[in-house]
């Protein structure tokens, strides 16, 4: 079985007025190419941490961190991946066809094959219309939709997403989960957290649970939410 994403006993650590504190306590992780992965878990868990190692924005202390099994230290890694963050801090003065023209010649994209993608994600994400208004006009729905589309623009083999759906209505949240069950029919990976955990419940092939910088939990839905209890339950009831 090929990983997408491998960490062993990750501890990542950062200063504060009371010495150090330990926001990833020994992680280890495991997410098959494929696959959806739900990453869950409350507030100040780690979860965002962890994706920042992934994405190479922070180092680790100790520990190690792979995608498609080169050190995420290592820029050849970071090719491969299309990453989302809660917040997209997109420079709002661009339309939204500038933001993924430029994106595009980042990974060396050009010429038509690069306006065909462009023209196909401003499809995907229904901003054809909102394509050539300036950013700083969108909604925050809209502008959740162009930081997923600056995302996909190289295809990459790996989405890293952070509350994907935050700031979507609920008709847009299903919109989303359709185009995640997309990818992974075309062979992607998708590692994303969320608060929406019926949304997670839904599409993901596994999640895992995340408390105090530690793994709580972790598995099929279908095998750690048993006896009708839904996930929401589970989770409050793991963490509380």
């Amino acid at each position: 079985m090929s990983l997408a994403i491998e960490i062993k006993n990750l501890v990542v650590e950062y200063p504060s007025g009371r010495g150090v504190v330990q926001a990833v306590r020994g992680l280890n992780l495991s997410v098959p190419e494929g696959q959806v992965y739900g990453f869950l878990g409350p507030n100040g868990a780690g979860k965002t941490t962890t994706m920042h190692v992934l994405l190479g924005f922070i180092e680790a202390q100790s520990g190690e961190a792979r995608i498609f099994n080169e050190n995420v230290r290592h820029s050849i890694a970071r090719q491969r991946i299309g990453y989302l963050p809660e917040h997209p801090d997109l420079y709002r003065f661009l339309t939204g066809r500038e933001l993924l023209t430029m994106a595009g010649r980042l990974f060396l994209m050009s010429g038509r094959a690069l306006k065909h993608r462009i023209e196909e994600l401003l499809e995907m994400m229904g901003l054809a219309q909102a394509a050539d208004r300036r950013i700083a006009t969108y909604s925050r729905g809209m502008m959740q939709r162009i930081g997923l589309a600056q995302a996909l623009i190289h295809d990459p083999e790996l989405l890293i997403l952070d509350e994907p759906t935050s700031g979507f209505d609920p008709l847009g949240r299903i919109e989303i989960r359709k185009m995640i069950a997309g990818l992974r029919e075309h062979g992607k990976t998708v590692f994303f957290s969320s608060h929406e955990l019926s949304e997670v419940e839904r599409i993901c092939d596994q999640v895992g649970i995340l408390s105090g910088g530690r793994l709580v939990a972790e598995g099929v839905v279908s095998e750690l939410v048993k006896g009708g209890e839904s996930l929401e339950n589970y989770f409050l009831r793991i963490l509380l």
